[in-house]
């Protein structure tokens, strides 16, 4: 049996227009998405068959697959719900997402700010890659993080509580290669209500990181 799999969108392939396609949503969820969850899966059964046969010589290449099949369909799951149709502008307080906005505030000195790091962020990561806003639990702070193909400069403990997906499947069919002009539209869309919830649910999980002696 499968140990991932594919999640159902939280909406239809046309709910994101403008902003995003129909076309690329059901390309990236269907295929593109599909291909890491079937990637990791298949990356365990080939481990499972290297332990069975005691065959080590393509641990280091299947550890690697693991990985960047895994962190796919990590942060494409967090990726559809961080959006919505109804969503966009700034979290405020009275639509529920204060804490949420006091956070960004103090890691950040303002949503401004915040927003303007995670925009060049996301639209300089070299290559194929993910622009990541994340709760890191050793400071108790939010900070933004670039993740190349599917790993990067990520801090071990983080949890990614918003993240902008800049490789070129998530766009190129609409904004061509204009990378900045989606990372742009795609404030537009972002669901504080599902951002706070990732955020209030990472920091319910104190000291898991390093347990006192």
């Amino acid at each position: 049996m499968p140990v991932y799999t594919l999640p159902e969108l939280p909406y239809d392939y046309s709910a994101l227009a403008p902003v995003i396609s129909p076309e690329i949503i059901e390309l990236h969820h269907d295929k593109h998405h599909a291909a890491y969850v079937k990637g990791a899966n298949d990356t365990l059964e080939q481990l499972a068959e290297a332990r069975d046969k005691e065959q080590w010589g393509s641990v280091n290449g299947l550890e690697k697959n693991l990985a960047f099949h895994l962190s796919g369909h990590i942060l494409h799951s967090v990726y559809w719900h961080n959006m919505t149709g109804e969503g966009g502008g700034e979290p405020l307080a009275a639509d529920g997402v204060g804490e949420l906005a006091d956070a960004i505030t103090e890691s950040f000195g303002s949503f401004a700010g915040f927003k303007a790091q995670l925009t060049k962020a996301s639209a300089t990561t070299q290559g194929s890659g993910w622009g990541v806003l994340a709760y890191e639990p050793l400071s108790g702070r939010l900070i933004v993080e670039q993740v190349y193909d599917h790993q990067g400069n990520v801090g071990q403990g983080s949890v990614p509580v918003l993240v902008f997906d800049a490789w070129e499947h998530a766009f190129y069919l609409q904004y061509r290669n204009q990378k900045v002009d989606f990372i742009e539209a795609m404030w537009q869309v972002v669901n504080w209500q599902d951002v706070q919830r990732r955020y209030l649910a990472a920091k319910s999980r104190a000291d898991v990181l390093l347990l006192a002696p």
